[in-house]
């Protein structure tokens, strides 16, 4: 079943295919100072609709976005390899409670 989503102020909805079973907990330097929790799904599954701005940085592989009015952070996408997959921040979601789903601890902190 569906799950859904926003930003702050609203003008960022997310729609995702279901809600997720875990979600990431990285601690690179720009995640650690978002504090987000990533759920992973394909890019084709996710609709984003409003406007978001990237922010792209380090290898200039994925960007990442986030809302320009409110400045939450939404999701990040690919910017060329297709990984089969995209990040949305899964705090924005509708009911989402880290506490009943697994976490799993990403080191990219390197």
């Amino acid at each position: 079943m569906a799950v859904h989503g926003s930003c702050h102020c609203g003008r960022v909805r997310i729609e995702a295919p279901s809600a997720p079973a875990w979600v990431a907990d990285c601690n690179c330097s720009l995640c650690r100072r978002l504090a987000w929790r990533v759920a992973y799904f394909p890019p084709d599954e996710v609709r984003i609709s409003g406007e978001t701005l990237a922010y792209i940085w380090g290898d200039r592989m994925i960007g990442i976005h986030h809302c320009p009015v409110c400045g939450c952070g939404t999701h990040w996408r690919t910017l060329g390899e297709d990984f089969g997959r995209m990040g949305v921040n899964a705090r924005l979601l509708d009911g989402f409670d880290e506490s009943a789903v697994e976490v799993r601890k990403f080191d990219n902190a390197g």
